[in-house]
């Protein structure tokens, strides 16, 4: 028989990547992570993760066991709500889109932690999303609806993309007058292959095998590119401030999507920051669809 400490500790390791990240979580060190990970594949007789130099990398009985852990861990939780109040407390932990996480959310948390003191925020905002429903995160904005049977989602806020190029570029070189005269300009959008998710594919939907000249795997990066003169691209009107919509029938309608995982869906923290998020899209709404849509 294992220990049930051992699968909360297993769960912790396969949800961080990592043994470190998991002691850092736990509050112990990485050595008894991976003693007390060992002594559970020794008691269930089984390889549960596979360590490279990337991190751990769950086998077919790993991913097997991590769902079962989830799930006690989401029970465990629930008992613990049904005896203890739900105060307004604890850590929240937020995957965001770079864009989405940087220009709109970390400006506002100073004001969240003011208004709910008791409440810790933790903001992943990168190229691509931590899941909530592998309990990696408690709540995910993302570009598309998840489809997960743990996850509560809902539509967030619709945003919108359009093309974009510094002033002082558009002085020098001019502006596109038609999609077609785009191939004669300096273009700049993300990496191909490390392009995460279809609906960052902006430059195919403008035109097909449209490429960049100059590319990042980072919304921020490009918009500095941008801005610095270095050619035309794609990028949310609320990340646009200071520079010059060129072709301005181009107009791209996309949808940020909020998922929480089930089991911590209505405690108060979460319901707080869902609020919270819901409020401030509605007090950037103007700066999310600064455009009117055009009518087909």
């Amino acid at each position: 028989m294992f220990d049930w400490d051992d699968l909360r500790i297993f769960v912790a390791a396969a949800r961080a990547g990592s043994l470190g990240g998991a002691a850092q979580r736990l509050g112990v060190d990485a050595a008894t992570v991976g003693r007390r990970v060992a002594r559970l594949e020794s008691a269930l007789k089984s390889t549960l993760v596979v360590r490279s130099t990337t991190g751990l990398h769950l086998t077919a009985a790993g991913a097997q066991l991590l769902d079962i852990g989830l799930e006690a861990e989401g029970a465990m939780e629930a008992v613990a709500r049904v005896t203890q109040p739900d105060t307004l407390a604890g850590v929240v932990r937020i995957s965001a889109s770079e864009g989405f996480g940087v220009t709109l959310m970390a400006p506002a948390l100073a004001a969240l932690r003011r208004a709910s003191p008791g409440l810790r925020i933790e903001l992943a905002a990168n190229a691509g999303f931590l899941s909530p429903s592998r309990r990696e995160v408690d709540m995910a904005i993302t570009l598309a609806a998840p489809d997960a049977a743990r996850l509560i989602v809902e539509p967030l806020t619709p945003y919108q993309l359009a093309l974009y190029a510094a002033p002082d570029y558009v002085a020098r070189h001019g502006a596109p007058d038609t999609v077609e005269a785009l191939s004669g300009f300096d273009i700049v959008g993300y990496i191909d292959d490390l392009i995460y998710a279809p609906e960052l594919r902006y430059l195919d939907e403008i035109r097909p095998g449209l490429t960049p000249h100059l590319a990042s795997s980072s919304i921020r990066a490009q918009r500095e590119i941008i801005a610095a003169g270095g050619g035309i691209g794609v990028l949310p009107c609320f990340m646009a401030t200071g520079l010059r919509r060129v072709l301005p029938e181009i107009l791209i309608e996309r949808r940020f999507w909020l998922a929480t995982h089930r089991e911590v869906h209505d405690t108060a923290r979460l319901r707080t920051v869902r609020t919270w998020l819901k409020a401030l899209c509605a007090e950037r709404r103007d700066g999310l669809r600064p455009f009117p849509t055009p009518v087909a």
